[in-house]
This record gives C-alpha cells, structure tokens and sequence, in this order.
C-alpha cells in the first residue's frame, strides 16, 4: 500500500474525540481505526503489538544493527477534533495545482481561494489531498500515523538501511488534551520520541505553550427589572466587565511569536447566573504565572464589587518542553540533520499551542515535534500535499538511520 492510499484509507474512518466526555477514549469509534492499524502491524511482521482498553497501541521495530543503539520512538495521535466533523470524509486528490480558486463542493458551493489561503500558492504544481468542503480532512493526526507506519513499512523492506529498536505508539483523545493521560512511558521504553504531529514540511518544534484552563461561575440575582435598583446583579454584566478587565492586545488574534495571550473560548448564561471559559497560553513560565495572578485579581475585584457572586476554577494543563528537552538537545538536532540530508530547510519555531510531547517530556520521555504535512487543520479547508506526507515519512526513516551511523 503505497502512503497516499494509506493516509486517504486512515483519513475516511470516523474518530473524532468528544470533550464532553471524561471517560478514556472519548469516543470508542476511535478503536475502529486502532482495531485496522494493529492488524496492519500484524500484517508487516512487528513485534511487541499491544492494543490496551483505553485505546494506546504500541509495537516494536527490532532492531537490524549489531550496534547497542538507543531505542527511540514515534508517536502520533488516533483522534481528529472536535471543531469540525470527521464523519464520512471524502478526501480528494488535486493534481498539479494550478494555483487557482479550488472547488471543493459544488451543490454548496464551497471554495478554496489563494486569496483567503494564500499558503496554497506555496504548493502550485504539486499534488494535494483535498475534503469535499463538509469534514475536516483528519491530516492532524492521521497523515502522522500514515508517515510512521509507511516507515516502518519502508525499513522491513530494505534491511540494508541499518538502525536500532523502534517504538511506536498512537494515541487517543490528542485533541481535547488527555493524549498522554495513560500514555505508559515504561511501557513505551524508548530514550526518547518525536510526535509526528506538525503543520508545514519542515516544521521542528520543540518549544510551546505553558497552558492553563480558567472556567467561571457567576451567579446573579435577577430581580423584576422595574424594582431591580440597589437588587439586581446580572450575570451577564459581570461576565462581560471581566472580559473588559483583561488586555485586549493580548488576545489570540493580535498576538505571535512567542507572545501569549488570553483567549475567551465560551460565554453562556443569563441574568440569573452565567459561566465564561478562558484558555491562558505563554512561552515564558514566568509571565504565565502572571496571566494566572491577572485572572485571579480580576476575579477578585469583582467579588468585592459584587459579593461572592464569581467561582474561579483555574487548573494547569501542560508546560513548555523546552525545560525537559533542552537538556537533551541532540535529539532535535538529529531531527535537524535527518531533514537537511533529505534537502529539507528545517523550520525550528516555538509551537503556538500544544502538543502530547510536551506532557510526554515532563513524564520522563523527551519528545520534539516534527511536521505531518497538513496545513490548516480543524477545518474544511484543511489540506495535505502529498510531496510533505512523502517526506514526512522520509524524515522517520533518516533518523532510525542516522542514529545507528552516527552511534560508535
């Protein structure tokens, strides 16, 4: 099976996770793609196969080499997002990109546009994996799981390519932020991994975000309006003075880089009661521990004003990896020199979001990110050249290779 009818085969199973459910996986149809995946590993001769309750499925490569190499490993993730529907994708292939307006779905008339996505521009005269303009494509994260797996595939077939035992591990629920929940890292027993789990060819990552969650309560007391003087206190006001309390230059939409923002993701309620849903993201663990004390003071001001009438609760979700991966830095750059051997211009950029490597790190497995391929992923314009799936899985077979030439 050659990648590009692997990926469009992974790409057509339904795995979308749930963020309203807490039980792990989220959705148990991500098992459908788990179940088909661990046959094929059967299918290609690995080893160590093990597909657990909770939707983690590891294998093994053996090593060829009689070198004492390191193991190192690859892992990508089974679940697409939430944002936008995974049912019934019906990817298409593009041809020689002219560069052109791209009709995705005629009876709704959906377009992609260089003039909305001028990133399309940077792939004229390429092939490219396309949605029908109603799902997603899933190239985050099954372009990933289609690049270790044609690699693994690509090292069976040419055991002159020397290298050392490969773990590989896919993972469920990524994309609602429990991907390394019961990620068994003893289990998984490499020295380190790479998620392939990036955006454009060249893509090396191995800084984020420091993350938290800020969910609000505000409960209001609502009073008949024409007797509400000196009474009421509406939740909806409260809602929107804490939003007013919090910069608004630094809000996703008018920040990059390495700047870090707070970013409203939900508002519901009325004047009785109401609720507001913040994520807070920044590179520099200093200035996030600020952002938080900023959301507590402002929270605080408020139930002064307004007696008790706000609930805070504000819970840490990951941290920036670069604490846990520097130490060990030869791991990106090897990730680097595999690129560069391969004519790829390495790409080292802070990450502006969140990746299960980061986790990984901090549980002990220092994990950088390589890129998958996709470009705007989450969406119905989400594309996947293929020239980047092919790559992708070229840089996963470099790095087995380099490390057993490189090793002494």
């Amino acid at each position: 099976m050659n990648i590009v009818d692997r990926f469009i085969k992974y790409a057509k199973i339904d795995t979308q996770s749930d963020e309203n459910n807490s039980e792990t996986p989220s959705t148990k149809k991500q098992f459908d793609l788990a179940r088909i995946i661990e046959q094929e590993m059967r299918d290609m001769g690995l080893e160590d196969i093990s597909l657990d309750d909770k939707c983690y499925l590891m294998a093994t490569l053996p090593a060829n080499s009689d070198k004492d190499l390191p193991t190192i490993g690859f892992i990508s993730h089974f679940d697409t997002s939430p944002d936008m529907s995974g049912k019934d994708v019906n990817p298409r292939i593009v041809k020689n990109y002219d560069g052109e307006d791209i009709l995705l779905n005629k009876a709704e008339n959906i377009v992609m546009s260089p003039k909305d996505f001028p990133e399309l521009l940077d792939y004229k005269g390429e092939d490219i994996i396309v949605t029908d303009g109603t799902t997603l494509l899933g190239a985050d994260d099954k372009a990933g799981i289609a690049e270790i797996m044609h690699a693994m595939q690509y090292l069976i077939d040419h055991p002159k390519i020397k290298h050392g035992k490969i773990r590989i591990g896919f993972t469920p629920d990524e994309e609602i932020g429990r991907g390394a929940d019961h990620f068994d890292v003893k289990k998984f027993d490499a020295e380190w991994a790479y998620t392939m789990d990036g955006s454009v060819m060249g893509e090396l990552e191995y800084e984020n975000f420091n993350a938290a969650s800020a969910k609000l309560s505000i409960q209001g007391r609502n009073v008949h309006p024409g007797y509400a003087k000196n009474k009421m206190i509406n939740a909806l006001h409260v809602a929107n003075e804490l939003v007013a309390m919090l910069p608004v230059n630094e809000r996703p939409e008018f920040t990059s880089g390495y700047e870090g923002f707070f970013h409203l993701i939900g508002m519901n309620g009325s004047v009785d009661e109401a609720s507001v849903t913040y994520i807070i993201r920044d590179h520099d663990r200093a200035l996030f521990e600020r952002r938080k004390e900023q959301m507590q003071q402002a929270v605080d001001f408020l139930n002064t004003k307004y007696p008790d009438v706000l609930k805070l609760e504000m819970k840490d979700q990951y941290y920036n990896m670069r604490e846990k991966v520097e130490p060990v830095k030869h791991i990106v750059d090897l990730a680097f020199r595999a690129m560069k051997a391969l004519g790829i211009e390495p790409i080292v950029k802070p990450i502006r979001g969140g990746t299960d490597g980061a986790r990984l790190s901090y549980m002990g497995l220092p994990c950088p990110n390589i890129f998958a391929g996709g470009v705007n992923f989450h969406g119905r314009f989400e594309f996947l050249p293929i020239k980047s799936l092919e790559k992708a899985s070229e840089v996963v077979v470099k790095i087995a290779e380099l490390v057993a030439q490189e090793s002494k």
